[in-house]
């Protein structure tokens, strides 16, 4: 029993022994490792470095469809026959497709120093590579892209410049008089007068329904074979069908559809864990508006982080303060899987899993600590 005293005793002593080996090991180098704060003054040779952020990139790309009326859909009906033609101008939007991607920059509340009086050992270069801290890189912000130019409103304007008739205006002979006193008696002498006459709508309308239905004669006959006439090549026919597309919409309407793209950068916060922040609003009848904006429903994204770093070591307790440990320890930031949902009104458009540091956990480790051992 004396003798398993001893032993007990002697284990003690080494694992004291160690310990204090240990600790003069780590506080040898006289490294203070804080945050950086407007009153700390930085020494010469000191390392500053900062702690990720997570930004979210959300680019939502919609299409656009207007529908504007022939200048002869009233009289569709009666010179083609044709009943379904676009009677008004109407603009409808639809999102087609939402895409998120994440980038890191440095957390401008997350800043620290690195002082040591000599020689110091750190793994802050593999911390780094791991993702975990940041330096304080420019070059970063260079590589997030540029402002898409193409996502303005007012990209497509369809109008009809040719209104697909032979000639506008007619001409028409007046026969007027001209009174001319000869000795003592008044003369009237006749004389024509050739004025030119705009012609209606209705007139406009019927000579273009008319060529419309000479241009599908002439096809109808090349294609059965009735005319002496053949094309060397398809040329010919691919110019009628665009012409008879053209002429035909000149009664029945014409729709032109374009894509359009907006890109929204979101900062997302602890506190925003299980609340909704509304990128933009979204209208049928607008397309993407500010967020500002009642009248379209609400782009959301939700973030619902997974908590599997709920147990990590947190250096931000109730008891301390970051700032009054000064052991040569390093801060990181361990990231979190988040769920970001995205909703437009009530509707769900999809989930995504994404590593979000804003969610994660600061903890600390010894600077020399080798990370994969």
């Amino acid at each position: 029993m004396q003798k398993c005293h001893k032993l007990i005793y002697l284990v003690v002593l080494a694992l004291g022994a160690a310990s204090c080996s240990m600790n003069k090991s780590l506080t040898g180098s006289k490294a203070i490792i804080g945050p950086l704060s407007e009153k700390t003054v930085v020494s010469e040779g000191s390392l500053v470095y900062g702690l990720p952020l997570t930004v979210i990139d959300i680019e939502i790309e919609t299409e656009r469809v207007v529908e504007k009326p022939g200048p002869y859909s009233r009289f569709a009906a009666d010179l083609l026959g044709l009943t379904d033609v676009i009677k008004s101008e109407n603009e409808l939007w639809t999102i087609t497709g939402i895409t998120l991607r994440t980038h890191e920059e440095p957390d401008p509340e997350q800043f620290y120093v690195i002082e040591a009086s000599n020689f110091f050992q750190t793994n802050v270069l593999a911390i780094r590579k791991s993702g975990l801290i940041m330096d304080l890189n420019p070059e970063l912000y260079n590589s997030l892209g540029d402002i898409d130019q193409n996502s303005r409103k007012d990209k497509i304007r369809p109008g009809i410049s040719d209104l697909g008739s032979d000639e506008y205006f007619q001409s028409r002979k007046d026969t007027l008089y001209r009174i001319v006193n000869v000795d003592t008696a008044f003369v009237r002498i006749p004389y024509l007068v050739e004025k030119k006459q705009k012609l209606s709508i209705d007139q406009l309308a019927a000579k273009a329904a008319a060529r419309l239905m000479e241009l599908r004669d002439g096809k109808h006959l090349i294609l059965t074979g009735e005319t002496n006439l053949f094309p060397q090549d398809e040329a010919a026919i691919k110019e009628m069908n665009r012409l008879e597309k053209e002429y035909t919409e000149l009664f029945t309407g014409k729709i032109v559809k374009d894509k359009q793209r907006f890109s929204y950068s979101i900062i997302p916060h602890k506190n925003e864990s299980g609340s909704k922040v509304t990128v933009c609003r979204f209208s049928d009848s607008v397309g993407v508006i500010e967020p500002g904006d009642k009248s379209g429903l609400p782009v959301n994204l939700e973030f619902i982080p997974e908590m599997n770093t709920r147990n990590l070591n947190i250096i931000y307790g109730k008891s301390g303060s970051a700032t009054s440990q000064k052991y040569d320890k390093l801060f990181y930031r361990v990231p979190d899987v988040v769920n970001v949902r995205v909703t437009i009104g009530n509707e769900v458009r999809g989930i995504s899993r994404k590593l979000i540091y804003q969610f994660g956990e600061i903890i600390r480790l010894p600077a020399n600590y080798i990370i994969g051992k």
